[in-house]
């Protein structure tokens, strides 16, 4: 069951990925490169990880959403700033 989670983790990275590639057919709005996909992806796949790692290692319900919680606020901290250049 572990293992799964991990390529749950993984195929879920590549299906959010394919929205942008998606929009992209159809619209002149979303313009990524493949430096974007490549970020994103990286992004996505380390913050699953790093869930899944406090989830097998930490016992108590209770710090593992704190710590999965804040690493969820960097995620998307680190997102917004590379989106718009919030800071």
């Amino acid at each position: 069951m572990k293992n799964k989670r991990i390529i749950i983790i993984l195929a879920t990275t590549v299906i959010l990925l394919f929205i942008p590639l998606i929009a992209m057919q159809f619209t002149s709005e979303v313009n990524w490169t493949p430096i974007d996909f490549l970020a994103m992806g990286i992004l996505l796949a380390a913050t699953g990880i790093l869930c899944e790692f406090i989830i097998r290692k930490v016992d108590s319900f209770q710090t593992r959403i704190f710590i999965c919680g804040f690493i969820l606020l960097g995620f998307f901290l680190l997102w917004a700033e590379l989106a718009v250049g919030i800071f």
